[in-house]
């Protein structure tokens, strides 16, 4: 909605005490891919302790909500001086509506940003040095627009300690509004409009079929029916010309203004008839998309079953503590997010993942390791707020608060999505700027046609009118919103968060994929397969080593290391290692009893001022790639321990998904990876795919996407963590298991909620579909305008005109609303 070119931005990175941090290295390299973004650059305060990050950016291009996720998912957090409120608002019922409140909010002083949707969600951005919240309220509730029910925003860990909160303004308001509000209701625009219709119609009976009856009585019944049918458009068109927009709205009341000033009462009350019925009709419809998103809100129960003091309590969800153990019994919604403490069950995770499935569940091995480190914590063990208990009773330890669980998050990402514009509903708000000022010019042109034709003034004004309420593109205005919103429900619905137009749009044009290896085309459980240690080392030292250093990671592969490898060495205690470096793509470094240790890949050594591997290690880490392992090596001080060998297993459905995703056109799939090119080759072959790019850095990556992207539109799929840089330089940047990560949730463009590469398809298919729709309703709302105008100019009455008009509105609105009912097998 805004029409600012550029902002300059600052963060604050709680925690980091140096600009080199690697949080804000990560940051700028999510940035500075983004289309957008002109320029990102580390500054410090006046006092010079604390590092900034400032952006300068184009919220047309990429919105401040957009930033402001990117900058959580790195630790970083807006400086307190930039405020975020977040409303579901009743008042707002269609997409012009929308954009008039849009548009008022940022003619407000200190408003950067002001986004509106039809179906009531109202997202601003504001400087707190020129306005405050109340201020925003108080420019909605001119326009008759008021929040409905509040409920908390969640709030996010930041970078330094578990559980910062970051000092910015995170608490939003969100709530479900069921209704318009309005004079007498949720539907006072359909009663209004049906009013008038009524009195149109007794109007027209009297003025033809009555005898005897005072000539006054349907002109009377006439003015009572603009009033009824003029009610909304007049409040509109005002608000409008407040703000010096002469739009739709405005277009119509000067129609039907001009039909009165003719002394065609009737016409002029059918236009307004029609007019109103028009949008209460597409009020009505827009609210079915509505209700869809509500519908994600509304699966998380209101009370929850807690153990306390050795009772079993109930309480409500809202007083959910992290830490509680909550009882589920069988087929119980679950009530927030954790993990299973005790019991066993399968749970139907459909309404946040979408998965067709239940899923076993089963419970953690370690409770403590689990509570210390949730995010690590294994999916068989993982549930979410929302789903559905099987036949087993279970007890879940609870990770996040009700506002904060995968589900809340959703939805309100589901709900600001609305309000990102698609490019094609941006080239269509610049084509409207220059196209009713066209056609208010056109119509002031005919009102001169009785100087070159002969015929009254009359018939030229009524036809200057006919042509101003043909000309009008509302439906135009409705196309592309209506089916993004639509499109966008019907995603979430199906465990896909697509966060909005843009990506909804860019995704359907995609002709080429680009896939990271670990987690994504594989299952991300890496499992040792061969231990070969170095001439003189014995198996256990070189485990033991390896297992200490790598407990102190959370990657995949150092996991499988800790985990396998502690099971080799049996009973025997494991020294605890220390002082762990995380050299980013090619492996760590710690410190083991008082000595260097390095475990990574073979390249990592002899750089740098790394010690150079032994001909033996360098041997056997030859036979293992050429076996497809990957590998790490261990040194310990100046010796070489040796080699060990792991295996990924390819995702089971990665073969399917890769066939679907052929047929629905996507000509070109890559998987690049960090491993050895061999290991890539390998796992390429195993999953169906023809080219495979190994031996990549992280900066590689992003090397390899930008040259992808120099000749085609590509998508970057990955698990939103590591690959945050790739898929940031990506046309559309798309995580997986999504439900369990924040960082994935936040940076991803497209999030696939289940940790599952068969929902790709689905995703790449509706946004097709809804590409298809768009182009649709922008052909029939241009079509209706292109055969409307003419026939008016040649003498198509008003009546006619106005109702060929709303009636392709409404084609459009419910065209889109097909969507919901979308299938991935269409």
């Amino acid at each position: 909605m805004t029409e600012k070119t550029s902002l300059e931005l600052s963060l604050v990175l709680p925690g980091v005490t140096e600009a080199a941090d690697a949080c804000t290295g990560r940051l700028i390299g999510e940035l500075q891919g983004r289309a957008g973004v002109e320029k990102a650059h580390i500054r410090t305060d006046d006092g010079g302790a604390v590092p900034q990050l400032c952006i300068h950016f184009d919220p047309e291009v990429i919105p401040l909500a957009r930033i402001r996720e990117l900058a959580k998912a790195s630790g970083a957090a807006l400086t307190a001086r930039y405020g975020h409120k977040s409303w579901q608002t009743e008042g707002i019922g269609h997409q012009r509506r929308a954009d008039t409140v849009a548009k008022t909010l940022l003619a407000a002083p200190g408003v950067l940003e002001a986004t509106a949707s039809p179906s009531g969600q109202v997202s601003v951005e504001f400087d707190r040095e020129r306005t405050t919240e109340a201020g925003v309220l108080g420019e909605l509730a001119k326009l008759g627009v008021k929040p409905s029910a509040k409920s908390a925003e969640p709030q996010h860990a930041g970078h330094g300690e578990p559980g910062h909160q970051h000092s910015e303004d995170e608490a939003g308001e969100h709530g479900h509004s069921h209704g318009d509000g309005g004079l007498l209701g949720p539907n006072s625009e359909m009663i209004f409009a049906l009013t008038c219709g009524t009195l149109l119609g007794v109007g027209f009976g009297i003025e033809k079929l009555a005898t005897g009856l005072p000539a006054w009585l349907p002109t009377s019944l006439y003015v009572l029916a603009y009033f009824f049918g003029g009610f909304y458009t007049l409040r509109e068109a005002l608000d409008n010309l407040r703000l010096k927009r002469f739009e739709i709205d405005t277009l119509m009341l000067v129609a039907a203004a001009g039909a009165a000033a003719l002394g065609s009462w009737a016409e002029g009350a059918l236009l307004l008839f029609l007019f109103s019925l028009g949008h209460a009709l597409e009020h009505y419809a827009m609210g079915r998309a509505k209700r869809a998103i509500e519908a994600l809100a509304e699966l998380a129960p209101d009370t929850a079953t807690v153990r306390r003091d050795g009772q079993a309590v109930e309480i409500p969800v809202e007083e959910l503590v992290v830490g509680d153990v909550v009882l589920v019994r069988p087929n119980e919604r679950l009530p927030a997010d954790g993990f299973l403490v005790s019991g066993e069950s399968s749970v139907n995770q459909a309404p946040v993942t979408g998965e067709s499935m239940p899923v076993d569940k089963r419970p953690v091995v370690d409770a403590a390791a689990a509570r210390s480190r949730p995010d690590t914590v294994e999916a068989v063990s993982r549930v979410f707020a929302g789903t559905i208990n099987g036949s087993g009773a279970i007890e879940v330890e609870v990770t996040r608060r009700s506002s904060d669980s995968a589900l809340a998050r959703v939805v309100k990402m589901v709900s600001e999505a609305e309000a990102r514009k698609s490019p094609t509903q941006r080239f269509t708000d610049k084509f409207e700027k220059i196209f009713v000022p066209a056609v208010l010019m056109l119509a002031f042109l005919l009102l001169f046609a009785w100087v070159v034709v002969d015929e009254p003034f009359r018939d030229s004004f009524y036809r200057a009118m006919a042509v101003l309420v043909a000309a009008s593109p509302c439906a135009l205005a409705i196309a592309t919103p209506s089916a993004v919103l639509s499109g966008i429900a019907r995603a979430a619905r199906g465990g896909v968060l697509i966060k909005g137009g843009a990506p909804l749009e860019e995704l359907g044009s995609l002709s080429a994929m680009a896939f990271d290896k670990t987690g994504t085309l594989t299952e991300g459980r890496p499992r040792i397969t061969d231990v070969i240690p170095a001439e003189g080392v014995a198996e256990e030292e070189l485990l033991t080593v390896a297992v200490s250093v790598e407990s102190l990671s959370d990657h995949p592969l150092a996991a499988a290391i800790a985990r396998d490898g502690r099971e080799r060495i049996g009973s025997r205690v494991v020294p605890e290692a220390g002082a762990l470096e995380n050299l980013i793509g090619r492996g760590v470094k710690a410190s083991f009893e008082g000595q260097p240790v390095w475990i990574g890949k073979a390249e990592m050594f002899g750089v740098d001022g790394v010690p150079k591997l032994g001909g033996f290690v360098e041997a056997a880490i030859a036979r293992l790639r050429e076996a497809g392992r990957t590998t790490m090596v261990v040194r310990l001080g100046d010796r070489d321990l040796g080699a060990i060998g792991l295996l990924d297993t390819p995702r089971a459905g990665a073969r399917e998904a890769l066939d679907r995703l052929r047929k629905l056109g996507i000509k070109r799939m890559i998987m690049i990876s960090g491993d050895h090119k061999k290991v890539a080759e390998a796992v390429a072959k195993d999953v169906g795919l023809d080219e495979a790019w190994g031996d990549l850095m992280p900066e590689d990556k992003v090397t390899s996407i930008r040259k992808l992207r120099e000749t085609t539109k590509v998508a970057m799929v990955g698990d939103g963590v590591n690959d945050a840089p790739a898929m940031a330089n990506a046309t559309v940047g798309i995580a997986m298991g999504a439900a369990g990560s924040d960082v994935a949730l936040e940076t991803a463009d497209v999030a696939l909620m289940a940790d599952d590469l068969r929902h790709l398809p689905f995703a790449v298919g509706l946004s097709r579909h809804t590409r298809s729709v768009i182009r649709q309703n922008v052909f029939v709302s241009l079509g209706v305008v292109a055969i409307l105008v003419p026939a008016t100019i040649m003498g198509l009455g008003i009546g006619a005109a106005v109702a060929v008009h709303e009636g392709s509105t409404l084609l459009v609105v419910f065209n889109a609303l097909r969507l919901l009912a979308y299938r991935s097998d269409e």
